[in-house]
C-alpha cells in the first residue's frame, strides 16, 4: 500500500488534468450525468419543475440558473459530459398545455388537466410555508397533478417530431467538442409498481436522431422491443445508440429478472441482445444505490448504503437478488454457463436522475428529485431517504461524443456516489507490487493486463490473477478510508459466491491517496469470476445535516441519517476459463 503526501497528491491531480490524450490509452477521466430531468417530463413538470433543457446544460456548464424554487444555484466544478433523458411517454406534453396550444384543443382529458396544471400554486409559496402541515396541504394538488403525465392525449407524430427536434437542436447548440458533450436521449419508462426503465442514449447528432421518434413505453414495454428500435435505428440510420438500465433497487425482483417480459425463461439470444445494448448500469442515483443490500451481502459491514426503508415506494426494495448489481453479476456467471452468454456483463456508471433540471450530486448543493423537493425546511423530515447521488466517470481521449460513447461500449467507466476520486483499476497477470511506484501506472496496467470493463482467460499454469488498482481523493471532498476489492464467483459445484477483500487501507483520519497490487489468494483456474474495486471515503456530513443546519432543524427523528460514507464503484474485470 501506497499513500502519498499533500504536495504528491496535488501534484498528481495537476499532472492527470494536464496530460495529452493519446489513441492508444485514455489518461482523462470525464465526469458527468446521463440522467437528468426537465420541465418536458409529465412527472417533472407536474410536480413543480420549471426548468427547460437549455437550463440544465447551462447548469452543467457551470453557469448560475434560477431554481424553480426561486433560488440561484451554480456548480463550483462544471460537469464535462449531459445528457437531459427526459421520459419518453407524453414528451413535452405539458408545458404545451398549459401554454394553451392547440395541438391538443378541444379534447376533454386535456382540458381537464390543463385546468388543474393551470390553477397549481407556485412552488416558492410551496416551500416556503409556514407550517409542516401547510406544506403538506400545499403539495396535494401536486401530487394529483402527476396523474396529468400519463393521461391518455390525443397526440400526433407531428406534435411528437417538433418536440424532438427541439430536443436535438438544444443539445446540439450546447456541444462543444473537446470542453463539454452533450449526449441526444431520453428515457423509457416501462413500469407500474417495478421501475425497469432504460435511458437511450444516442452517439450522434440531429441530422441522424431526427430521422427517428423516440420509441416509448406505449410503444412497448417489453425491453426486447427496445432492443429492436435500436437495431433499426443502426441498420437503418448508420447510427450508434445504447440503453442504460435504471438502477434497479426499486425494480422488485424485476431489472435482473431469469424470464423475459413474456415470461419465458432466458435464452442465449437474449443474453447476447441484453449484452450488446445495455453495455453499463446505473448502479447509484437520488432514489438510493444499487449496488447490494444487507440481505443479499451479510457479511459485507458497508452492504447497507442508502438502502431505502421498506415502507417507501409500495415495499420496496426487500433484497432482491435480481434488484441488485452485485448479485445480478453473479447471476451473469451462471447465466453464462447455462446459456452460453452473459446477459448481464455491464459496467458501473452513476447518474442522478435528478427531475429538476439540475446534475448536482454534491450533499452540500443537492437541490432534490422534483422541484417540490428543493430545498426548504420541511424536505429532511418528509424526503430524506432521497440520495445525493450520483455521477458517471468515463476514461476516454477526449471529450467528444464519439470518444465518450466508445468509452461506454467497452465498459471503461466507474460510479461514485458524488465525489470526484479519481480511480484506475486494471487486472493481468504479470504485475509486480513495484508496479505501483512507477512513474506512469496507468501504462504499466495497460501494457500488462486490461483495465476495468475488460476481461481476463486462459489462466498461465500456477498463476493467480493480480490487480492494480489506485484512488485520488477528490481535492474538493473527504479523505479516503480504504480500497476494496469485490469478488464474485461460480464454484465447482454451480454455487454463486462473493467476497470483500481490504486491500488498501487507511488511518481514522484517512488519506490523500491509496494504491496497491492485489493478488487474489483464493483463485481457482476452473471457476468463472468477477472482480470489482470499491473506494470508501471517511464519513461526512449527509445533505440532512446540512439542511438541519440551514434552517435551524432540531429534534429530527433519529431514524434520518445525519452522515454518509461516500463512494466509488469501478466497472468489473471478468475472468473466464
Amino acid at each position: 500500500m501506497k499513500t502519498g503526501s499533500f504536495a504528491y497528491v496535488w501534484a498528481t491531480l495537476a499532472l492527470v488534468a494536464a496530460l495529452p490524450t493519446y489513441a492508444e490509452n485514455p489518461t482523462r477521466v470525464y465526469w458527468g450525468d446521463t440522467h437528468v430531468h426537465s420541465e418536458l417530463s409529465g412527472d417533472a413538470y407536474a410536480l413543480g419543475t420549471r426548468l427547460t433543457p437549455d437550463d440544465a446544460y447551462r447548469f452543467a456548464k457551470g453557469e448560475k440558473v434560477l431554481a424553480t424554487g426561486g433560488q440561484e444555484v451554480q456548480l463550483r466544478r462544471p460537469l464535462d459530459f449531459l445528457m437531459v433523458a427526459d421520459h419518453a411517454e407524453n414528451l413535452g406534453v405539458l408545458p404545451r398545455l398549459v401554454a394553451d396550444d392547440d395541438f391538443l384543443s378541444g379534447d376533454e382529458v386535456s382540458e381537464h388537466w390543463r385546468e388543474l396544471l393551470a390553477a397549481l400554486p407556485p412552488l416558492p409559496e410551496i416551500l416556503n410555508a409556514a407550517t409542516f402541515d401547510a406544506f403538506s396541504q400545499e403539495l396535494q394538488p401536486l401530487y394529483q397533478a402527476k396523474k396529468a403525465a400519463a393521461a391518455d392525449y390525443p397526440i400526433s407524430k407531428t406534435f411528437q417530431q417538433s418536440v424532438w427536434q427541439k430536443v436535438g437542436e438544444v443539445a446540439e447548440r450546447h456541444y462543444a467538442p473537446g470542453t463539454f458533450t452533450t449526449f441526444i436521449g431520453y428515457e423509457w419508462s416501462a413500469s407500474d409498481a417495478a421501475m425497469i426503465h432504460r435511458n437511450v442514449l444516442f452517439a450522434d447528432g440531429p441530422d441522424v436522431t431526427n430521422r427517428t421518434l423516440p420509441f416509448s413505453a406505449l410503444d412497448s414495454r417489453d425491453v426486447e422491443d427496445l432492443w429492436a428500435y435500436l437495431g433499426r435505428y443502426e441498420e437503418e440510420l448508420g447510427g450508434s445508440a445504447i440503453a442504460i438500465p435504471h438502477n434497479g433497487n426499486l425494480s422488485k425482483g424485476s431489472m435482473f429478472a431469469l424470464r423475459t417480459f413474456l415470461g419465458e425463461p432466458l435464452s442465449k439470444a437474449y443474453a447476447e441482445q441484453r449484452a450488446r445494448w445495455e453495455p453499463i448500469y446505473e448502479v447509484t442515483q437520488i432514489k438510493g444505490d444499487g449496488e447490494t443490500h444487507p440481505l443479499l451481502s451479510p457479511t459485507d459491514e458497508f452492504a447497507d448504503f442508502e438502502t431505502w426503508p421498506p415502507e417507501v415506494w409500495g415495499g420496496t426494495p426487500k433484497g432482491e437478488p435480481s434488484s441488485y448489481a452485485r448479485s445480478a453479476l453473479k447471476l451473469g456467471l451462471d447465466q453464462e454457463i447455462e446459456l452460453g452468454a452473459n446477459p448481464f456483463k455491464f459496467g458501473m456508471i452513476g447518474s442522478t436522475d435528478a427531475h429538476t433540471g439540475l446534475a448536482t450530486a454534491d450533499e452540500d448543493l443537492y437541490w432534490g428529485k422534483m422541484g417540490l423537493t428543493e430545498p426548504s425546511r420541511y424536505r429532511a423530515q418528509d424526503q430524506w431517504y432521497y440520495s445525493a447521488s450520483g455521477y458517471a466517470a468515463v476514461w476516454a481521449e477526449e471529450n467528444t461524443r464519439e470518444s465518450l460513447f466508445a468509452a461506454m461500449k467497452r465498459k471503461e467507466t466507474y460510479a461514485t456516489t458524488g465525489p470526484r476520486m479519481v480511480v484506475r483499476f486494471f487486472g493481468g497477470w504479470e504485475y509486480a507490487a513495484e508496479d505501483i511506484e512507477s512513474e506512469d501506472v496507468a501504462a504499466l496496467g495497460y501494457a500488462k493486463g486490461v483495465p476495468m470493463g475488460g476481461d481476463l482467460a486462459s489462466a498461465p499454469e500456477g498463476k493467480a490473477p493480480r490487480f492494480l488498482v489506485y484512488a485520488i481523493k477528490d481535492p474538493d471532498g473527504a479523505n479516503l478510508n480504504r480500497i476494496q476489492i469485490v469478488k464474485g464467483w461460480r464454484d465447482a459445484k454451480s454455487e454463486l459466491h462473493e467476497q470483500v477483500f481490504n486491500v488498501a487501507m487507511s488511518d481514522g483520519q484517512g488519506v490523500w491517496e491509496l494504491s496497491t497490487v492485489w493478488q487474489d489468494p483464493d483463485f481457482d483456474e476452473s471457476s468463472p469470476a468477477f472482480y470489482y474495486a470499491r473506494v470508501l471515503e471517511i464519513p461526512t456530513p449527509r445533505w440532512t445535516a446540512y439542511d438541519a443546519k440551514e434552517y435551524g432543524l432540531k429534534d429530527l427523528p433519529e431514524e434520518i441519517p445525519m452522515t454518509v460514507q461516500e463512494r466509488a464503484y469501478t466497472s468489473p474485470i471478468w475472468y473466464t476459463p
